[in-house]
């Protein structure tokens, strides 16, 4: 018997994004709340990173409360109802609930139908990550809508004690909905991992090993190494991003990386050689570092504040513990 043919699904041409929302937490912590903790100095903060404030959230804001302040956000800049979200993607490290994941809730919460919901695990690629995976739906026919939400409360993974890490991570979320295109307006993605790095940043303790009575888990991080290979290697990925766009730096309005340190950002703007005219979000000064919720939070201040308009060819680069990273040339909504 011969074997039988499948009908293959076909979708929009493209996809693009169409609108996007964040959520910050009321609370704001300045580098002088950092100091009681650790021995060092407002400026050396501000030196080795660029940041001054960030936020953390209070017991009511929840990772479920702040992706769904965000997604309600995005959902109306797209001008649509949540009942045409056809499938939500959410990247977070900072949901403690093994499964399941906290998607489902955000879609139930929301008010889709039944959308398709999942969470992914990339870390501060994860937003990147979530974007590939949401043209993928669109263009092959699975879906016509797709929400991405990068989420994170990373003040409960921060060890206040620790001087390389306590002043560098923030919570917050961001997210956009992608939706169909009749020409092109997401860029190939350029993705990839280099798991013999794993080691530098990570858990202080694994799941598995913690015991109650233990300092709880916290983030950990070999600062030196992956300043390095953000500034080295990450310029190259952005760049061949780019290339696989079909675009040059001169192309572009907007530079939105990952919002981890100033200094990288500032690095990674000189190695790619970029035109006075890009608009660089540095959202990390206030911010701090939100992981899957950096790209989208500094999209969403770039576009309410009249650094990034709609229609602006941007490049977002995201990378974090893995190690991972993803690239891509989008047209802001």
């Amino acid at each position: 018997m011969p074997p039988a043919t499948l009908k293959a699904s076909r979708g929009a041409p493209y996809a693009r994004l169409v609108g996007v929302g964040g959520y910050r937490p009321t609370r704001v912590v300045p580098n002088e709340e950092i100091l009681r903790h650790i021995e060092s100095s407002d400026e050396w903060i501000r030196s080795r990173s660029g940041i001054v404030t960030r936020h953390w959230a209070g017991p009511e804001e929840t990772v479920a409360q702040m992706a769904l302040e965000a997604a309600g956000k995005a959902i109306a800049d797209a001008g649509i109802t949540a009942r045409q979200v056809d499938a939500v993607v959410i990247s977070t490290v900072s949901h403690f609930s093994q499964t399941p994941g906290i998607a489902t809730e955000i879609a139930h919460r929301l008010g889709t139908e039944n959308a398709a919901a999942f969470d992914i695990s990339a870390a501060c690629a994860g937003f990147g990550y979530g974007l590939a995976i949401g043209k993928g739906l669109i263009v092959d026919g699975s879906a016509s809508h797709v929400l991405v939400v990068g989420v994170e409360r990373l003040s409960d993974l921060t060890d206040l004690t620790d001087r390389s890490t306590a002043f560098l991570f923030g919570d917050g979320a961001g997210a956009v909905v992608l939706g169909p295109s009749l020409e092109p307006a997401l860029g190939p993605t350029v993705w990839g991992s280099e798991g013999d790095k794993a080691d530098v940043i990570g858990q202080t303790v694994p799941w598995n090993e913690y015991q109650p009575g233990d300092r709880f888990p916290a983030l950990r991080q070999e600062g030196q190494a992956v300043f390095r290979w953000a500034v080295y290697e990450m310029a190259k990925v952005a760049q061949q991003a780019l290339d696989a766009a079909g675009i040059t730096v001169d192309d572009l309005d907007v530079f939105i990386p990952h919002q981890a340190n100033m200094r990288i950002i500032d690095s990674m703007v000189k190695t790619l050689k970029l035109p006075e005219h890009v608009s660089v979000a540095r959202d990390v000064e206030t911010t701090g570092n939100t992981s899957a919720a950096s790209i989208p939070l500094a999209m969403e201040r770039m576009l309410a504040t009249g650094q990034a308009r709609s229609g602006d060819t941007a490049l977002v680069i995201g990378f974090g513990a893995g190690l991972v990273y993803a690239a891509m040339v989008v047209t802001l909504p």
